[in-house]
């Protein structure tokens, strides 16, 4: 499938040897589509085992045309000779995967997930290329691949043995530039102003800037979710932010944990309470303390629900009328007509309510 130098023609002609080139890998790209399905599906399982959150794993074999015109390349020191003297074996990009997450710490930990799965026959960060160049361009991880040797022993991957692949690891935003960049490349790089050029390069800076903000800002969140749980724990409320987290772990310690409750369910919670007045969760323990959610329960619906509906049980019986007048849903009649008849069973059963407003 090689092209041997000494078949090649005596003056090099980038047309008709791209075309030779590729009549080869027209043969073969179907085995490159399936490898490229094989490593992104080995990635997708690896990435979900690392608990690593992707924008995308996309998978595909390079195009004919674009392999024509990459095996047609002249050398850039000889001009008279082809850059690539086999081009089904000098050219690895063939089979590739481009992986696109949300913010920079998941490319490493993507990267870390290329590693452990992969045999890495190359590594290039494109973001060293730009530093020791001191310019800004599209910053990304290229990974070259090949199936590690206990996965090639077995049949259903032993036709892949020996092939490489490419896998690219980018930002969202870095994907946008890296598309930027190459349509400017790729339709007359020559022919845009140097001014223009200037401002495209000065919102490549943007971006990168804008990635490490967003990084920034996740990790802050991240770290006062963290602070706020663990006040909880340790009892100290006024210390505990209104976050989902915080919520949960303090509901799992007053009432009980109920694992059937989803996470977006915490969210929609601290959501109703900041349109009721709370910010904090010592706010909310102040509201519910010495409440017997029980016996609410049973007032209310006849039996024990479960731990959110017995959290809404308290805050009513907490706050009152007030509770239907400052929640999202108050013009929503249906919902005001059934909380108002569940506040009448409440004092009926479980005699005065109370009248609880956040400060």
């Amino acid at each position: 499938m090689s092209m041997p130098a000494g078949d090649l023609p005596e003056v090099f002609d980038p047309v008709t040897y791209g075309e030779r080139a590729a009549a080869m890998y027209r043969e073969m790209r179907g085995l490159y589509l399936d490898f490229a399905r094989c490593i992104k599906t080995l990635l997708d399982e690896a990435l979900r085992s690392a608990d690593v959150k992707a924008q995308s794993v996309d998978a595909r074999a390079k195009t004919i045309d674009s392999f024509t015109r990459k095996a047609g390349l002249p050398h850039p020191l000889d001009p008279t000779r082809p850059k690539y003297e086999d081009p089904l074996r000098d050219i690895t990009d063939m089979a590739g995967v481009r992986v696109i997450t949300f913010l920079p710490a998941a490319v490493e930990q993507a990267g870390a997930a290329v590693e452990a799965q992969f045999e890495i026959v190359e590594q290039e960060n494109k973001s060293d290329r730009l530093s020791l160049e001191e310019r800004f361009g599209y910053a990304s991880v290229h990974y070259l691949v090949r199936l590690k040797d206990n996965r090639t022993g077995l049949l259903e991957y032993r036709r892949f043995a020996g092939l490489i692949g490419e896998i690219q690891v980018r930002t969202i935003l870095q994907h946008a530039w890296a598309e930027i960049e190459h349509d400017i490349q790729y339709k007359g790089a020559d022919s845009v102003a140097g001014s223009v050029r200037r401002r495209i390069m000065a919102v490549a800076g943007m971006l990168e800037i804008a990635d490490r903000e967003f990084q920034a800002i996740q990790e802050e969140v991240t770290r006062r979710r963290r602070v706020a749980t663990e006040a909880v724990v340790k009892g100290r409320l006024d210390r505990a932010e209104l976050t989902s987290e915080a919520l949960r772990s303090y509901l799992d310690a007053r009432l009980g944990a109920d694992r059937r409750v989803g996470d977006s369910n915490y969210e929609v919670w601290v959501g109703v309470l900041r349109q009721l007045g709370f910010t904090s969760l010592q706010q909310v323990d102040d509201c519910i303390d010495d409440l017997d959610d029980m016996a609410i329960s049973r007032a209310i619906w006849g039996s024990k629900r479960g731990q959110l509906w017995r959290f809404e049980g308290l805050l009513l019986a907490g706050m009152g009328a007030h509770y239907i007048e400052r929640h999202p849903s108050r013009g929503v009649d249906h919902f005001v007509e059934l909380r108002r008849r569940w506040l009448e069973r409440l004092k009926e059963h479980i005699g005065a309510v109370r009248s609880y407003r956040p400060r």
